[in-house]
Order: structure tokens, then sequence, then C-alpha cells
């Protein structure tokens, strides 16, 4: 799975899970961020901002 904001493979855990988090917007739509892209952008609406731009 890919990061929505930088376009890089998101890393797994061994079990299978994304080191990063999913992200619902207003409409409901699932968005997957990576946890670098996180530390730039602190907040839900900073994110959610930059997936719109």
């Amino acid at each position: 799975m890919k990061c929505e904001l930088c376009k890089q493979e998101i890393e797994r855990t061994f079990l299978g899970k994304l080191i990063g988090t999913y992200l619902k917007d207003a409409k409901g739509k699932k968005h997957t961020v990576c946890s670098r892209c996180q530390k730039l952008r602190q907040g839900k609406d900073d994110i959610l901002a930059a997936l719109k731009a």
C-alpha cells in the first residue's frame, strides 16, 4: 500500500500491519498516510488539507 501524500510504499510490521495510519475525511473515505508524513504535518486537519491540494 502506498502513502497518499508522498506516494512511497508504506512499511509493514511482521504481522502485516501498516507503520502509519488510516484517516477518514468528511465523506468517510479512508486515506493511508505513512509515519514520516505524520511527523511532518501535525494534526488530522493539516494532513487532510494536504491531501486535497
